[in-house]
């Protein structure tokens, strides 16, 4: 390979860089912003771009920065409420915990009825997981008990699941 095709950059212990390429965008984190501009003006000399500036929202996941105290987070307020109101769960009440520690599920819970069958035919269990599943993966860990434990019965979904 020709030389050029790398990138060679100087840090220390205290340094990081995250590159993250999705498609055609990519979203550079370090903590130098120097490093940054470095960083930009080497891919700039190498490839069309355009600088779209400090990123506020990745795949759906706002970030949010505290340059002062030097903090960075990440929500997805905005996909959730959108998933509640896509599923007509907008006015669900919030709880401190995703399950209730009492909740067992069962087969014996799946449809028995053709009538049960029809019903839930018309729930769209596989697409609330996979966007259970999609929110789980960026910034809701905590859910991932409940998902996995819905996510057994999406095939055959009944009622109480």
């Amino acid at each position: 390979m020709e030389e050029d095709h790398f990138v060679y950059l100087k840090h220390s212990k205290n340094s990081f860089i995250i590159l993250s390429l999705y498609v055609d965008n990519i979203l550079i984190a370090k903590n130098s912003k120097e490093m940054i501009d470095t960083i930009k003006r080497w891919l700039s000399s190498k490839f069309e771009m355009k600088d779209m500036g400090e990123a506020n929202y990745v795949l759906n996941v706002k970030i949010i920065r505290d340059h002062a105290k030097r903090l960075l987070g990440l929500t997805q307020e905005t996909y959730i409420k959108k998933m509640l109101k896509r599923y007509h769960m907008q006015d669900s009440k919030q709880m401190d915990t995703p399950v209730d520690k009492s909740l067992s599920l069962s087969h014996d819970m799946c449809p028995k009825t053709l009538e049960e069958k029809d019903k839930m035919s018309r729930v769209p269990c596989a697409n609330v997981v996979g966007s259970l599943m999609y929110a789980m993966m960026c910034t809701c860990p905590d859910i991932c008990y409940v998902v996995g434990l819905v996510s057994q019965y999406q095939s055959n979904p009944g009622k109480k699941h």
